[in-house]
């Protein structure tokens, strides 16, 4: 009776039309296509307008540029192949899929997985796997091209719908964007953005680059407990329904017991995992180390190690499961190995095609200007309205999370709203902390829902390796809930703790009260 009354609950059926809705757009690499065309069409019409808004980086009025001209195609054919190349996301999942397709098809992975299977009670892989994908933003991408894909292998193996999985670490590794424990890259270049529009006010002002990390740590649990609840009793129950496996899954791992050579081989290729991540802590360690900044920090964005996490990746999966292969008789000879990584990258080969066209909208995009003029005409309409601090922290949030279903980059939309949000409310005497932390909420949220992330599409070719049919609409309507019950929740969570007056971070030098 339970399953009937969900079958005709609302919810159910809102998604089931978003999902048939959007599995009949065209193919993800037309439509990108196709928003191409449409940015190219949409920026000769409003390039005209005077929107009257000033470029909070430049201080000079920002149109929308016409990339209709004759001057603009040109550039648009002369820098069309170094954009795709260029493509961040491009590099950072054909190198990393190398070395895993080598851990994975060497069967060093399927081990893992046995083992960790092995004591993991089935009740708690949901929030394991979900706390598993909050901690690897620490390593900038790496949870895109790593954690969600094994997401949908270990719910296969421990008998559970895998797009279920999927779902869960995607709604940990970027609809949780801002919920970790653990401090990553885009703390202190949040921080930054956040200080220089808080001189505005504030000459003297000094912001810590951990100003957040408390109220990102606890709102971790919140993701947590989110993607739990709504993994385990909304999203699994709906695809068991609506979205049966239908691939051929012979080379996914099953719950056979290891053998005796395969469990001596994992753990040799452990301990040498297990020497290379030591090896490379006491390479970092020191003060000086050569994987360090100039300044000497260690998670910025300049920081060599910080920008070798993907070869570090590659190399930490690649030589195990070499070591595995060869131990466990997976492996008879080199040719095997190579014969791993084009495996890996055959399954790719639909990921690269959808990767040009999303590589050239988004650049298009970006230089139309138009993502731009809506974050900053959106930021002046909420900033007109003069609400009430409690109103305005929660416009933010909202919209925070709408603008980045157009803006993806979370510093590109921080360094266009934070000089209007950051000063405005100074004035009313709420914290550059508490702003920065309702903004990192916003912008989390969204993340799972728009194709215009740059990992939108590599998500979607990870579902279809189970469930063939799957489209944009399908994943859309898989993630919706989870972007909905974290923009509500995570919300009010950060109402709460500010009605609390618990710290968000460690402390900045200021005048204003700490939340």
């Amino acid at each position: 009776m339970n399953d009937n009354l969900q079958k005709n609950s609302l919810l159910d059926r809102f998604l089931n039309a978003i999902e048939k809705a959007g599995n009949k757009l065209p193919d993800p690499a037309i439509l990108f296509l196709f928003l191409l065309l449409f940015t190219w069409l949409l920026s000769a019409l409003l390039a005209p307008v005077d929107f009257g808004e000033l470029d909070p980086r430049t201080g000079e009025k920002l149109f929308v540029q016409n990339l209709l001209t004759g001057e603009k195609m040109a550039d648009f054919l002369s820098r069309m192949i170094t954009v795709f190349i260029s493509f961040p996301p491009l590099g950072v999942v054909l190198l990393a899929m190398l070395g895993v397709g080598v851990a994975e098809y060497s069967g060093f992975i399927p081990a893992g997985l046995k083992y960790l299977l092995g004591f993991t009670p089935k009740s708690l892989l949901t929030p394991i796997l979900v706390l598993v994908a909050i901690v690897s933003h620490t390593a900038a991408d790496a949870g895109y091209v790593l954690v969600i894909p094994l997401g949908g292998v270990i719910f296969y193996a421990a008998g559970r719908h895998p797009l279920a999985g999927i779902a869960a670490t995607f709604a940990g590794v970027s609809g949780g964007f801002s919920a970790n424990f653990i401090p990553s890259a885009i703390d202190p270049l949040l921080q930054g953005f956040t200080q220089s529009a808080a001189r505005i006010i504030d000459p003297n002002i000094s912001l810590n680059p951990l100003n957040n990390i408390f109220f990102t740590g606890l709102s971790s649990v919140v993701v947590i407990g989110v993607g739990w609840y709504l993994t385990d009793r909304i999203i699994e129950p709906r695809l068991n329904r609506n979205n049966p496996v239908d691939q051929d899954l012979s080379d996914v791992p099953t719950m056979e017991p290891l053998q005796t050579k395969e469990r001596k081989a994992f753990k040799m290729a452990s301990l040498v995992m297990l020497l290379g991540l030591a090896g490379l802590f006491f390479w970092a360690y020191p003060d000086g180390s050569s994987l360090r900044d100039v300044s000497g920090e260690i998670t910025s964005i300049s920081a060599p190690l910080m920008q070798s996490i993907v070869p570090l990746i590659f190399l930490v999966f690649w030589v195990p499961g070499i070591i595995f292969g060869f131990m466990s008789g997976n492996y008879k000879n080199s040719k095997d190995v190579v014969a791993s990584m084009s495996k890996a990258m055959g399954g790719m080969a639909n990921y690269i095609v959808m990767a040009f066209f999303c590589a050239l909208f988004i650049d298009a995009f970006t230089q139309s200007n138009i993502g731009s003029m809506t974050a900053l005409k959106g930021a002046s309409f909420l900033q007109s309205l003069q609400l009430p601090p409690q109103v305005t922290v929660v416009g933010i949030v909202f919209l925070s999370a709408f603008v980045n279903l157009l803006v993806g980059s979370a510093s590109a939309k921080w360094a266009l709203i934070s000089p209007i949000f950051v000063p405005m409310l100074m004035q009313l005497g709420i914290s550059p902390d508490l702003t920065q932390a309702a903004y990192r909420v916003g912008d989390s949220v969204s993340n799972i829902i728009t194709p215009l992330l740059p990992y939108f599409p590599l998500v979607v070719i990870f579902c279809q390796r189970y469930v063939k049919k799957t489209g944009i609409g399908t994943l859309v309507s898989l993630m919706l809930p989870y972007s909905l019950y974290l923009l509500l929740i995570w919300t009010v969570f950060l109402l709460i703790y500010w009605a609390l007056g618990i710290p968000l971070g460690l402390q900045s030098t200021y005048d204003y009260p700490a939340i």
